[in-house]
């Protein structure tokens, strides 16, 4: 059956539904490595490592590399080569390690060896996008950002709550609409939410929480 729509007179409980469905599964490698450290500088790392690669195999890698380097000042110290060798086999991994390198030289030489927690500053990093400086901002540091992956852009146009082409219209969309209140919380929420049920192609619609309300927008077949 199709559904109405989601709207912000339903977000509440459409959230707090998805919230107890994601309850029974492992919470996503960046949110994991957050819980863990709170540090600003493993979740921006991660998030680089995390790029067109699966959970996994990102949480893997970090942890390698953590092993051998924590802070901008030591991980500078490690060669491109041992970066690489640590965080193989991460998509694209020996470009991802020369990122590595230059956003720790650029922390240190322009920010004093902190991460800043301005989207403005994060995203004059090399190799950092809306999606990692949004992610940095609201799981480093806990403050009010939109952090927008292929999940949230799937799902809130699937649900017909946003009508966007991309993830960064996505964001803006959702900047415009969504209550302040979910903005740290809707990529947390939504990433787990998309690899378990709502999935690109078939998702489990008959064992979704949210069904009665979402539009099913883009959907051909599901289960």
């Amino acid at each position: 059956m199709m559904g109405t729509m989601v709207t912000n007179r339903h977000i509440s409980k459409v959230l707090r539904l998805v919230r107890i469905a994601i309850s029974a599964w492992e919470p996503a490698a960046l949110g994991k490595i957050a819980e863990e450290s709170r540090d600003p500088f493993r979740v921006l790392i991660s998030c680089i490592l995390s790029q067109q690669t699966k959970d996994e195999v990102t949480e893997a890698a970090s942890e390698r590399l953590y092993r051998l380097a924590d802070r901008p000042d030591t991980m500078l110290a490690l060669s491109e080569r041992r970066i690489a060798r640590a965080i193989y086999p991460v998509s694209f991994y020996r470009t991802k390690a020369g990122t590595i390198r230059e956003v720790c030289r650029v922390l240190l030489t322009r920010f004093a060896g902190q991460v800043p927690d301005s989207l403005e500053a994060l995203l004059s990093l090399n190799g950092v996008g809306r999606k990692t400086a949004n992610l940095v901002v609201t799981v480093g540091y806990r403050r009010p950002g939109i952090c927008v992956d292929t999940h949230v852009h799937r799902i809130s146009n699937r649900w017909g709550y946003v009508k966007t082409k991309t993830p960064d219209q996505t964001e803006m969309a959702l900047r415009r609409k969504l209550p302040k209140r979910y903005w740290i919380y809707y990529n947390d929420l939504l990433v787990p939410f998309g690899q378990h049920l709502c999935r690109p192609i078939s998702p489990f619609c008959s064992r979704c929480p949210v069904e009665r309300w979402c539009a099913k927008i883009g959907v051909t077949i599901h289960r």
